[in-house]
């Protein structure tokens, strides 16, 4: 009995134990019971969300509590300013608390190796909230010498900054009782993992009344069983039986082994997050409320920029209203937008250590910003591409402060701002600069032997055959574009582009901020060396062989992820309108199956660590 009212940090409450769906039932009976009374309802709903946090993290709950309480009065403060200058003031208060401890747990090691790096000095970190926890206990109980990140602290986090901005915006009015205001900021399916909750869009839903058609009802366990599938078939089982042992050790691998593990993980994190995403929303569905779609098959992106509106939607429309506009987003750069490209070019030189490397990045910036003021025509389309590259590289550091990930966010910056001029050129121009480009590896190739111009040579010379094929064919006279060749070519190109970047997400995503640069730098780079080194492709046969299970999934899910979303629509109304004899049937088979897969150790969901 003492067990199910503590916590063990071994043994967090996740989607895909038993004793979650136990905890569920025990909470869906309250709720029925509840349902009709809205107030206890939420509030009702509210405890346990705080019970379900407090078994994901621990006594962080409490963090989640102030951040509840600070929140809830911070909107009503607002609400009483005399002006609109002054409300803007409160809202920055309020913006600057809620930034201050994402930024603490989430940031400390980063701004202590900014300060020893800039000055000298040898700052170590030192447990604040720890520490006075040791105080008031009057006993050494908790570890001061390290900082953990709290699961799910950006997301409510960035679920309170959406609140309060929507309130000063005018969008919503203050939620009235902290009862209905604690449910929203903690509701348990979306509380550690996403999707990001807008407060214009789900605080509607806690005063209306509770509502579960027959067709809901089929297409939420259709959700939970999509995501059990995603997370234990797919996910946890590829990365148990191949891709973690990759990553772990790339020397010890083949290039093959290593692209390949690459290429799975784009599917592990996708099966994974959005495994997540879909039990989320089915729970949430059986309980009467929406939450937003997440994932809208994101390997069927044809460019970078495509691929950011199908992945972690809540995330990308979240940066695009409250950093990408009020930046300026496609109207103009703002001082904002040359703070951030600024600052991260001093960030890059920093973290890497290499004053050529932060050299260029603010070569870069400068040259930018020079061509915006000395070409007013294209004054617009440079800002545009500032905007986003700040965004992305933002969005890169929401992820974790270190040098992985910064990587990760100005690639996808890039390869956005790469399409925008990519789209913009005619046939000729394009075969002319591939032409170009691939010379140009190849002779660093020649001259600077080195994995990564091998890799590069051999990428660019593939977008440049696809280029040539369709620069003859208009040579010809051929008048027709290939559509559906043409798109399918831009899928496969963006997600090897997509792939490729997380190389970098994954290095060091599962590290502590203290060895992430370092390990995830020196993982990069083993793995490039091993893609980018000469093959052995007489054992390429073998080692398929011998991961003949790990390459079907993959090779499985990406098919069934490439299906047509009309085809996936209806086989998910048909199972929604099974009868429910039937539909049960399907449930304890389908579970069955699942649970075959499972890993001895259940495989904690990716995105808790963000």
């Amino acid at each position: 009995m003492n067990n199910l009212f503590s916590f063990d940090a071994n043994a967090p409450l996740l989607f895909t134990q038993f004793y979650f769906w136990a905890f569920f039932a025990i909470v869906f009976a309250g709720f029925a019971l509840l349902q009709k009374k809205l107030l206890l309802r939420n509030a009702y709903l509210a405890f346990v969300s705080f019970f379900f946090y407090f078994k994901t993290s621990g006594l962080f709950v409490l963090l989640l509590l102030f951040a509840t309480i600070f929140n809830f009065y911070q909107a009503k403060w607002m609400t009483q300013a005399k002006s609109s200058k002054q409300e803007k003031f409160r809202l920055i208060i309020g913006l600057t608390v809620n930034l201050f401890f994402l930024c603490y747990f989430k940031y400390a090691y980063f701004f202590t190796d900014v300060l020893n790096q800039i000055f000298g000095w040898n700052l170590q970190i030192v447990n604040v909230f720890a520490t006075i926890g040791n105080i008031i206990g009057g006993k050494a109980r908790f570890d001061v010498s390290s900082i953990l990140l709290p699961v799910g602290i950006s997301f409510f986090t960035f679920q309170n900054i959406s609140y309060i901005m929507d309130v000063c915006r005018k969008r919503i009015e203050p939620v009235k009782e902290i009862g209905n205001f604690a449910f929203y900021v903690s509701f348990f399916p979306s509380l550690v993992a996403g999707p990001i909750v807008r407060a214009s869009n789900f605080i509607p839903q806690i005063y209306k009344k509770y509502q579960l058609s027959r067709y809901d009802f089929g297409i939420a366990v259709f959700w939970i069983l999509n995501g059990l599938a995603k997370k234990i078939i797919l996910s946890d089982y590829i990365a148990v039986n191949f891709i973690d042992r990759v990553f772990d050790n790339p020397t010890m691998f083949s290039g093959f082994e290593n692209l390949s593990a690459l290429f799975g993980y784009s599917l592990q994190v996708y099966a994974d997050f959005s495994g997540y995403t879909d039990i989320a929303i089915g729970v949430a569905l059986l309980m009467g409320f929406h939450l937003p779609k997440n994932f809208d098959s994101p390997y069927k992106a044809t460019n970078p920029g495509n691929f950011w509106k199908r992945w972690h939607i809540s995330l990308s429309k979240w940066l695009q209203d409250y950093l990408y506009i009020p930046m300026g987003g496609n109207r103009e750069a703002t001082f904002a937008t040359y703070v951030v490209i600024i600052s991260i070019a001093l960030i890059a030189f920093i973290l890497s250590g290499s004053w050529i490397i932060g050299l260029i990045s603010l070569i870069i910036a400068g040259i930018l910003i020079y061509s915006s003021y000395r070409y007013p025509e294209k004054k617009k389309k440079i800002n545009t591409n500032l905007n986003k590259m700040s965004t992305m590289l933002l969005g890169g550091l929401w992820h974790g402060a270190s040098w992985n990930f910064m990587i990760w966010g100005g690639l996808n910056g890039l390869g956005m701002i790469v399409y925008n001029f990519w789209k913009d050129w005619d046939v000729a121009t394009r075969t002319i600069v591939l032409t170009l480009l691939t010379f140009a590896f190849f002779l660093l190739s020649l001259m600077l032997p080195s994995p990564i111009y091998i890799i590069a040579v051999v990428w660019v010379a593939i977008l440049l055959f696809g280029t040539l094929i369709r620069f003859f064919y208009a040579l010809m006279g051929g008048q027709s574009a290939f559509s559906a060749t043409e798109k399918i070519w831009a899928i496969f190109q963006t997600f090897i582009f997509i792939s490729f970047t997380r190389l970098f997400f994954r290095s060091g995503s599962n590290l502590n901020p203290a060895e992430a640069n370092e390990t995830a730098w020196q993982t990069a780079t083993n793995m490039v060396n091993q893609i980018g080194s000469s093959w052995n492709f007489s054992q390429i046969g073998h080692m398929i062989y011998e991961y003949r299970n790990v390459f079907f999934l993959i090779i499985f899910g990406m098919l069934v992820h490439w299906l047509p979303e009309n085809f996936k629509q209806r086989y998910r109304t048909w199972f929604a309108q099974m009868p429910l004899v039937a539909m049960a049937l399907v449930v304890v088979v389908s579970v069955f199956i699942i649970y075959q897969f499972i890993t001895a150790d259940l495989q904690a969901f990716i995105y808790f660590q963000f």
